[in-house]
């Protein structure tokens, strides 16, 4: 077993350095793999898989090459690309996930979730995901014209941005309560999760269990590659030796 994940690209056209180490990573790592789980927010926005730009195919159409190869792509909605669906689905050959997904590596139970339901403090945000994630409000916002799709977006990046701006770091990272409720409810060993931005390995005990949160990094400026390897999880830049 040999699952490789990453989370929080946030691709664009702008983003031109995430992009060419991700499209690298999916000809060469990933294909080596024994699966590849994006843990959310592969793309900075998504406003339905009925309206694509250039950029937004050629990751498609790279994710694509290497389900094509026969390596298994999964994928789970983020913040920033909750939209995506079907037709999503059937250009990549990727499979989307339900978040949190409860899944066994080696017969070791580990628990992958993009991360923002752990971030609890964060109330307006988590009220503000309840509302986004409702199926009824997807269809109305789809059943919109693509430019106005757009500017609802636009819009929201901006709105996020001055969120961000304003909450304080502690707000905005994961509530330990949360945490150490994800891990009794799953039973699970691991944690795998982005969202934060604040990659690391953290080590604590549950109910006289030792258990391990891993948080993936964001892609803004390095990104960095997570690998599942015989019960043991390693971390490599972007584009590093696989």
């Amino acid at each position: 077993m040999s699952a490789l994940f990453v989370s929080d690209l946030h691709l664009e056209a702008d983003a031109t350095a995430a992009t060419a180490a991700f499209l690298a990573v999916l000809a060469g790592p990933a294909r080596r793999a024994s699966a590849l789980y994006i843990l959310g927010d592969l793309f900075e926005f998504w406003i339905g898989d009925d309206h694509l730009d250039a950029h937004q195919r050629r990751i498609c159409a790279g994710l694509a090459e290497l389900t094509a190869t026969g390596v298994p792509c999964f994928a789970m909605h983020g913040n920033r690309d909750f939209l995506l669906g079907a037709g999503f689905e059937r250009m990549t050959g990727a499979r989307l996930l339900p978040d949190p997904a409860l899944t066994e590596f080696d017969g070791i139970r580990v628990l992958l979730m993009h991360g923002d339901l752990l971030c609890t403090d964060d109330i307006a945000y988590q009220q503000l995901r309840t509302v986004v994630r409702d199926p009824r409000w997807q269809q109305r916002v789809l059943a919109l014209p693509a430019d106005a799709r757009s500017a609802l977006a636009g819009a929201a990046r901006a709105g996020s941005r001055k969120h961000t701006a304003q909450a304080t770091q502690t707000i905005m990272d994961v509530n330990q309560t949360a945490v150490v409720a994800a891990f009794r409810a799953s039973n699970a060993s691991w944690l795998i999760h982005g969202h934060t931005h604040r990659p690391g390995r953290h080590t604590l005990e549950v109910d006289g269990r030792t258990v391990t949160r891993v948080v993936l990094d964001a892609w803004y400026e390095r990104g960095s590659l997570v690998w599942w390897r015989n019960g043991a999880v390693y971390v490599e830049p972007a584009g590093g030796p696989e």
